[in-house]
């Protein structure tokens, strides 16, 4: 749960939120990022992300508040290019820690 609580002051800090009426909405957002990107580079967190794994985790969990209602809103409401420009960055972060296996 410090992971989540970490990440959620960050995921706050990046969305500019004040307010804690949806903290349990980003827990839930922030734990679905996090579970991505464990899948995503084949490895198992329980304290502490690597920097470009967390930077990657605060996006997506930002991206997935902005855009909840399952379109692309919010900040990239006028531009579909910078949701996918969003995925392409955090999967250029996510690769630094990968494990690739050969």
């Amino acid at each position: 749960m410090a992971l989540i609580d970490n990440l959620l002051t960050k995921v706050k800090a990046n969305l500019i939120l004040s307010h804690d009426e949806d903290d349990e909405l980003l827990r839930g957002l922030i734990r679905a990022a996090v579970s991505y990107a464990e899948g995503y580079q084949k490895k198992k967190y329980s304290r502490k992300l690597p920097p470009p794994t967390e930077q990657a985790a605060v996006m997506l969990a930002s991206h997935f508040y902005e855009s909840r209602d399952g379109s692309t809103g919010g900040f990239f409401a006028d531009n579909v290019g910078a949701a996918a420009q969003t995925w392409k960055t955090v999967h250029l972060l996510l690769a630094i820690d990968k494990d690739w296996q050969i």
